[in-house]
């Protein structure tokens, strides 16, 4: 697909309402994925997420979460998680275990973002993968006019304070999975108020878009 004119169909559609207490970027993903499917979801944190999926969508749901808390909560919930990490723990899964691999606002805080991504392409069928835009107007801002790390919704820590290690671009994102082989079958930009837009133009997508949001095909 042309990297300056990538065009999301399926995105032009609103956005169904997000049940009280599910983020709307999770609801995106959560519409992306099959109903009665197996989903790992790596990076899970509360559950919220997975607890939606398994409860509004019957899928036979995983979690993985690197904090204790976070498994804790989950657990909790009745949710099937276990204490992992992205960077190291994928490996143990076999190929095409799951029929979605979700890495939702995890990926900018992995130490190898390329080997995180091969992992999850080889787990599942499909990956879906979530991102802050770091060529959003704000944080180009931030940057640009005030000479600061920025302080975003979606970039809220400060910079002394984040687990963010490699923060990306949309555009660096397409460009990544075109160099590496990883196919994109759909490509979302959430807009500051948690519309999706279809990319039509990487360039505007990147300007506008606060979140990306990545449908993946699975290699193999």
């Amino acid at each position: 697909m042309p990297a300056d004119a990538v065009i999301d169909q399926a995105a032009t559609a609103p956005a169904a309402a997000a049940p009280a207490g599910i983020r709307i970027d999770l609801q995106l993903i959560a519409d992306m994925i099959r109903p009665g499917t197996r989903v790992l979801d790596i990076g899970c944190g509360d559950g919220a997420l997975l607890d939606y999926l398994v409860h509004f969508r019957q899928v036979d749901g995983r979690g993985m979460e690197l904090s204790q808390a976070g498994v804790n909560a989950c657990v909790a919930q009745g949710l099937s998680v276990i204490q992992g990490d992205a960077d190291t723990d994928l490996a143990h899964y076999p190929d095409r275990a799951f029929d979605y691999a979700v890495l939702s606002q995890t990926l900018q805080a992995t130490h190898n973002p390329l080997a995180v991504l091969r992992q999850l392409t080889r787990i599942g069928q499909r990956a879906i993968v979530s991102f802050p835009n770091f060529g959003h107007w704000r944080v180009r801002w931030h940057l640009g006019a005030m000479g600061r790390m920025p302080l975003t919704p979606t970039l809220p820590a400060s910079w002394y304070d984040t687990p963010n290690i490699h923060l990306c671009t949309i555009r660096d994102f397409f460009e990544l999975c075109r160099s590496s082989g990883i196919a994109i079958e759909r490509a979302i930009a959430i807009d500051a108020k948690g519309r999706p837009r279809p990319i039509r133009s990487l360039q505007l997508a990147n300007l506008l878009g606060e979140q990306g949001l990545f449908l993946l095909k699975g290699r193999g």
